[in-house]
């Protein structure tokens, strides 16, 4: 038991073999309470002398939830793979050839989507062999749905070409998002405005930005701008030095 061999030895020994002991064979209930008194304050005593104790604890702690984290990412993307790269409605730019596919779930209204923005252009121009899904992920508010709506039906009504112009413009665009800003914004590249606001509330856009949110509701993504790289999930922005030399790493 615990008590045969806490008071002789000392609080770090202690400390390191308490940190060892499976759950069952630390039940302090077992102790009495003077036993219990004495435990706690050489743990005490031994954590103010080594103040350093609790942050390589810290550490190891998020170590080791960040490997599950990592794991559990790589099991979403193999459990819904078909789902992330190949649903047949995405934006696909890049090299549709590519080797490696990065996977990108966007908000217009989001400032780390705009900075991954210009990264991911310098990444795609600087390499020939990816392949870039665009997901439609408005999580930002009413201006956010109206600018992936539109985004949505502008692919829809006026094709490929059309959606990677205003998907660009939208994303360089920091003012509000209306209806009339959208209208100019398509009259701007020779676009039909009228038939893309009329696409806009159909049951065909509604679908892709719906289908979308129930994708990365499965992803647990709570945030943009999110990717996936292959097998792995990348939460956040990334610079293009990082996305860079997770891309080699990739190829092996």
């Amino acid at each position: 038991m615990l008590r045969r061999f806490l008071a002789p030895v000392a609080p770090a020994v202690a400390l390191a073999a308490t940190l060892a002991l499976p759950v069952s064979a630390m039940d302090l209930q077992e102790l009495s309470d003077e036993e219990r008194a004495q435990f706690r304050a050489e743990v005490r005593a031994y954590l103010m002398e080594n103040p350093e104790v609790i942050m390589e604890a810290v550490e190891l702690l998020q170590t080791r939830e960040a490997q599950q984290q990592a794991q559990a990412d790589l099991n979403l993307v193999s459990d819904n793979a078909q789902a992330i790269f190949d649903d047949g409605y995405s934006w696909v730019g890049g090299n549709p050839d590519g080797d490696i596919t990065l996977v990108e779930f966007l908000d217009y209204r989001c400032g780390y989507c705009k900075r991954a923005h210009d990264e991911v252009a310098k990444l795609l121009k600087s390499d020939g062999n990816i392949r870039l899904i665009v997901k439609e992920f408005p999580i930002l508010g009413d201006q956010s749905v109206l600018a992936s709506r539109f985004a949505v039906a502008t692919k829809q009504v006026a094709g490929s070409d059309s959606y990677k112009a205003i998907n660009d413009a939208l994303m360089a665009y920091n003012g509000e998002v209306s209806l009339p800003v959208l209208r100019r914004l398509a009259n701007t590249f020779g676009l039909d405005a009228d038939a893309i606001e009329a696409r806009m509330d159909s049951a065909e856009v509604a679908r892709e930005i719906s289908e979308t949110r129930a994708l990365a509701q499965k992803l647990n993504i709570t945030g943009t701008p999110t990717f996936v790289m292959q097998d792995e999930m990348l939460r956040g922005y990334l610079p293009y030095d990082q996305m860079k030399a997770m891309v080699a790493e990739k190829r092996g």
